[in-house]
């Protein structure tokens, strides 16, 4: 079985730990290699992409290599562990490098590997292949786009800054009034991921910020057209639990573009299917429970589960959740 997840962000990330280790579990069930009875794709986001120190840096992407491979430092939550950090000194000294954004010296190596081979015309998707083929991953990481779509923040005062500096530096605290994919509109899904979307037997929206990380995808021109012409139904998981964000600062940007932080209120922004928008079915937490009506008569299929992803077991239990619900739908 074919499953395609649309991820972004360290949540992201970690909702996929938790499909590679449903899946290593059921073929391990069925008596099957762990590596035969699933492909697991993710179509990873661009929008976090930037340029820093003539460098091209690529968090979302770099967060699931990292988290695939075991190499993530689980205690910071982002980056690699046993990193040191002493180049990123000598260039903050030079005034090359912001003090708010560090790059370990381990993580410079992929970022001057990825520039390099970038420098050189490979595609970005070759970029990915080569990087992912160092460890043994499990899942197969492809690009929403091979088209530059920086994500841009307009803030409330004028203001037009890349997202890394709005999140990083100001940790999103200066009041958002819109979100740009500068040259979006020029751009278009990449041929990797038109073909995980089309040939997936489930497709998954993971938990990952629904404004700048899985909306940057979304944006891409004929993603969305690729999603709902898709033969796979599409289950969502809820990245709110009881009305808070599970991670990060996602509340500050579902205000910005009118949304509140809220399990239904989500569901309803992605839309059903049936209705000409992506989903087909939803998971939110059982303390959201009392949306589940709402939302099935709204068109959206939805079910209670446990959220909390807080170890391998309770996130390889999501990941069967999810999947069993689109193949319930399918």
């Amino acid at each position: 079985m074919r499953i395609t997840v649309l991820s972004g962000g360290v949540g992201g990330a970690r909702f996929v730990l938790g499909v590679r280790e449903w899946a290593r579990r059921d073929a391990a069930a069925r008596g099957l290699p762990e590596d035969a009875a699933h492909d697991i794709r993710v179509v990873v986001n661009t929008g976090d992409d930037w340029w820093l120190a003539g460098l091209r840096i690529a968090p979302d992407h770099d967060s699931l290599l990292y988290a695939l491979s075991d190499q993530n430092d689980q205690q910071r939550g982002w980056g690699r562990r046993d990193e040191t950090e002493r180049v990123a000194a000598e260039l903050q000294a030079w005034g090359v490098t912001p003090e708010w954004f560090t790059l370990g010296d381990l993580d410079l190596g992929v970022h001057i590997a990825r520039t390099a081979w970038l420098r050189e015309g490979t595609p970005l998707s070759e970029v990915y292949r080569r990087l992912g083929a160092r460890w043994p991953l499990g899942v197969t990481l492809v690009p929403a786009t091979e088209t530059e779509v920086d994500t841009h923040v307009r803030t409330v005062d004028g203001q037009l800054m890349h997202f890394q500096e709005w999140w990083t530096r100001y940790r999103a605290s200066l009041p958002a009034t819109g979100f740009e994919n500068t040259g979006v509109a020029s751009a278009q899904p990449s041929a990797g991921a038109i073909e995980a979307i089309a040939g997936a037997d489930v497709l998954l929206l993971a938990p990952s910020n629904p404004v700048v990380s899985l909306g940057p995808v979304l944006a891409v021109p004929g993603m969305r057209e690729a999603l709902r012409s898709a033969s796979a139904p599409l289950v969502g998981i809820s990245p709110v639990i009881g009305g808070r964000v599970v991670r990060g600062m996602a509340d500050a940007c579902l205000a910005a573009i009118g949304v509140q932080t809220d399990a239904a209120a989500i569901a309803r922004h992605y839309g059903a299917r049936s209705a000409d928008g992506l989903l087909d079915g939803w998971l939110l937490a059982v303390e959201d429970a009392a949306s589940v009506d709402g939302l099935t008569r709204a068109g959206i299929p939805t079910r209670a589960v446990p959220l909390w992803m807080r170890d391998a077991d309770t996130s390889a239990a999501l990941a069967g959740d999810a999947v069993a619900l689109a193949l319930h739908l399918g």
